[in-house]
Order: C-alpha cells, then structure tokens, then sequence
C-alpha cells in the first residue's frame, strides 16, 4: 500500500487553509508555506490564518510554518500546491531543489497563464514529474463551508489509482467523503472550465435573467465542457459525477463563489478592472476563460459561452448584447 509520507501545504489563500485543515486532522503535522514572514508570525500570535477562514483554529505544535519553500520540498514527500494558478510559475522559480521524486497534488482551480497547460501538464512538461506521481483535488468546495465543517465531496485525480486511494484516506472524515477518478486532465480542465460558466452565470444574474433561464445556460455549459473534455482528453467519463456536474453547479449558483460575483459585478456594468480592485479576491475564471480560449484556437471545439464571455471581458463587448446573443443560440 502507497504510503503519502509527510506532507506540506504550499499557498496560503482561504481554499489552501480548508486543504491544511483537512489534512492536518489526520496527520497531525504539516509544513506550510507562507510567502510572508509577517503573515507567519500573525498566524503563530493568533494561532490561525491571519487572512483567510479565521475561523478555523490550528495547534500550532502541528504545523510547521515556513517562507522557504525550500526546505519544505526537500522535507517532505508530498507537496500540495493550493496557490492561485496566476502566481504558479513565479513560486516554482522559487525552487531549487528537484521535483520529480515528489507526489505533486494540485488542488489549483485554474490554469497556468502564458503556458496554457493545467497544472499537472505543467508540472510534467516543465520540471519533468512522472504522470504517476501526480495528482488532483476536485469537487463541489467552497473554503468556507469547509471551515464551517459542512458536508463536502472531493475525489482525487491520478493514475496510479493506489496512490489516489492512499490520497482519499489522507482527506476523508466525518465532514469530507472521498473517491477516485482515472481522468487528471477531465478533472482540471473541468475545474478551468466551470469558472468561466460561474461567471457567465453570474453576468446573467447581474443583467436580472431569471432562474428559469440560469438553468438552461449551465445545461448548456455542460454540453459545452463535455465538448471539450471529449477533445482534450478523450476517455470515458460520467459529466453528471459530483467532480464534473456538482462542481459547476456549486460555482455557478453559490454566493460564496467568487467567478460568480465577479460575474455579477460585470452584468450590473463594472468594468472589468473596477471588480477585481473590489473584490479584493481572484476570479480564476477571469484567466482561464483567455486560456482556454487560445487552447480552443487548436480544437475547434463549439463553445458559444466561452466565446461570448471572452467577448465581454477581453473585446468589451456588452454585456447586455452580448448574452442577448447567446439566448438565440439556445434551445
């Protein structure tokens, strides 16, 4: 049986904070990177994360805090990288020390700018980690019902299923069910993809479309991923699974998604510079929804909802035409 070893936390946001939290109840120990020395000596003071989710508690003489990211990936055998998928890139230029001897988990919701690859893909296209030895966390996830210790579902990603299971083992309790799933990249770009849906729904929301038509543009969205994940990886899959269908619908209607406030914030006539600065948060699917336009240059795939929401956030084009636009195109 595979065994994890121990295992580092890297990023330090509010979803990073649920993931510590999880793993750190059945471990008993993590490391964990802080790019602050002050957020870290705030988080030793208050014995929480100084942040994100301050609500959730941690014995400090379990957690070992550190801003060497370093001597966190020559200690410990598994790293799991929770960071915005915007600031990957500069924090593994960061590391000096090799990476493919290590389990990578990516619990990234989103994709690497510039590259255009998932974060599995660039791991193993750029520091040359077997595909074995990566993994993903997906699922319907909000940080903050996490924290609140709500009912959550996450399955874990890999293709060496052992090592997913010896994974799920790691994240499950009375509050997390856990499962596996063959399909890294269907999980990732699924995770990409329902980012840039949320906040198409949340544009229609901000312009005061109405629940009746709030389903129709997620049914389609998920016509629409099922697309492109047939096109990006063509394996077989359940798009009604918690990690596909559940994932979309938790991002597409919650309020405490923030792809579908920013949404919002769009549909109601921010630009959008002006929601960023007030959100104070990262919106993936802001990124991602260029990304995978750009990817979908090469597949050719019909995704009239991402195409309509590039138009709103990267041509300008209205909101108000442009999801008009859209309605016509659906049955």
């Amino acid at each position: 049986m595979y065994e994890v070893g121990n295992i580092a936390i890297i990023g330090s946001g509010s979803w990073a904070t649920a993931i510590a939290k999880i793993v750190v109840e059945h471990t008993h120990h993590i490391g964990w990177y802080f790019r602050r020395d002050e957020s870290i000596a705030d988080f030793r003071r208050l014995g929480h994360n100084p942040t994100y989710l301050t609500s959730a508690h941690f014995d400090l003489n379990e957690v070992t805090l550190s801003s060497d990211i370093n001597r966190l990936v020559q200690d410990y055998d598994t790293l799991i990288f929770v960071t915005p998928s915007p600031y990957l890139k500069s924090i593994l230029k960061k590391v000096k020390t090799k990476l493919n001897n290590k389990f990578i988990v990516t619990a990234i919701k989103g994709i690497v700018p510039d590259e255009n690859l998932v974060c599995s893909e660039y791991f193993h296209k750029v520091y040359h980690v077997p595909e074995d030895n990566l993994a993903v966390i997906g699922g319907p996830s909000h940080a903050e019902e996490v924290a609140m210790e709500r009912l959550t579902y996450l399955t874990v990603g890999c293709s060496d299923q052992e090592k997913a299971k010896a994974m799920t083992e790691v994240l499950a309790s009375n509050y997390v069910k856990t499962k596996t799933s063959p399909d890294v990249l269907g999980i990732e770009y699924a995770s990409v993809l329902k980012n840039v849906y949320a906040i198409a729904s949340g544009i229609c929301a901000g312009l005061q479309y109405g629940d009746n038509f709030q389903s129709v543009i997620i049914s389609n969205a998920m016509q629409e991923m099922e697309r492109a994940l047939t096109a990006l990886n063509p394996i077989p899959r359940s798009m009604i699974d918690s990690v596909y269908l559940g994932d979309q619908l938790v991002t597409g209607y919650s309020n405490f998604s923030r792809n579908r406030t920013f949404g919002m914030m769009i549909g109601k006539g921010y630009s959008v510079k002006s929601a960023q600065v007030e959100m104070e948060m990262i919106a993936e699917g802001y990124f991602g929804t260029k990304c995978m336009k750009e990817i979908n240059r090469h597949l050719h795939v019909n995704m009239p909802i991402l195409d309509a929401v590039y138009n709103i956030l990267y041509e300008r084009i209205s909101p108000q035409v442009e999801i008009k636009l859209l309605t016509d195109s659906f049955r």
